[in-house]
């Protein structure tokens, strides 16, 4: 847009004529003086234009860029919002660290279906599920008790054995800085180093029912519903002091060793603490 010698009326500075603009600045000369000016937001309130073609052009050159600069403060607006947030959620982070005391029943085994069970072991992450009923509906599950002292137990049955047959795949620490009351999306990552993946023999070995018992049904082994529930840090311990026996490979068997000594530090459990597993499938 040519706008050389075009004549401008200016709120005060009277009748001018426009000598020199770019897409950035607009300079004017008006009787006494040159004057420079921001273009195009010169002419939203103190210019006008004598030429009524070109300050219609004008007119949407000025309303795009009015759009632009409104699209640019939302996605401000949106930053500042999300390091809000950001904020925020550090705080209740440190908070939360800070503050938190060990549950006894911090543990968590999921039941892996078929499709789960290889994106469990190769993502090394499980999926809390949905929330069934009430406002909350379609959200996804908080693991409100998973903390850093929290680890995670892998397990299947096939759907043509009985429930006591149901089995240990694999078995992993939360993911570092890991909160569950902070969780939003229900994925529970797994921890950097600590994790432990049990071969078909040695899973054979390591029946879930031998560690787990209901306290109130002592001699029953089954499930019920939900993809998941918790259970007490010793018997992890247990779980974990068992796969460290079974390993005969020197470095997984080393691995296991310090997963082991690392989950008992975090939930402040000595050797001599750790009992003979005592669960459903030993009392039956």
């Amino acid at each position: 847009m040519n706008l050389i010698n075009k004549k401008v009326t200016h709120n005060r500075f009277g009748l001018g004529s426009i000598v020199e603009h770019n897409e950035s600045s607009i300079e004017i000369h008006f009787e006494s003086e040159n004057k420079k000016f921001v273009f195009p937001d010169v002419f939203e309130k103190h210019l006008k234009l004598h030429d009524k073609n070109i300050a219609n052009s004008l007119e949407k050159i000025i309303q795009k860029k009015a759009m632009e600069r409104k699209e640019e403060e939302r996605k401000k607006e949106e930053e500042r919002a999300r390091q809000r947030k950001k904020m925020e959620l550090r705080l209740e982070y440190e908070k939360l660290m800070k503050n938190h005391k060990l549950h006894p029943q911090s543990q968590m085994v999921f039941w892996c279906d078929t499709e789960e069970q290889h994106q469990s072991l190769s993502e090394w992450k499980v999926f809390s599920g949905e929330i069934k009923s009430g406002t909350n509906k379609g959200k996804p599950n908080k693991p409100i008790r998973l903390h850093q002292n929290s680890a995670v137990l892998l397990t299947e049955i096939d759907s043509s054995m009985p429930e006591k047959d149901r089995r240990i795949l694999g078995v992993y620490m939360v993911k570092e800085g890991f909160i569950g009351k902070l969780c939003e999306d229900g994925y529970i990552p797994a921890h950097s180093t600590y994790r432990l993946q049990l071969t078909e023999q040695e899973s054979e070995q390591m029946l879930f029912w031998k560690y787990y018992v209901n306290e109130k049904h002592p001699h029953k082994m089954t499930w019920n519903t939900g993809k998941y529930r918790y259970f007490d840090n010793l018997w992890m311990a247990q779980i974990l002091l068992d796969i460290v026996s079974l390993k005969s490979d020197p470095k997984e068997r080393e691995l296991a060793q310090q997963f082991f000594e690392h989950f008992c530090k975090m939930n402040q459990i000595s050797e001599q603490e750790i009992q003979e597993p005592n669960g459903a499938l030993m009392r039956n």
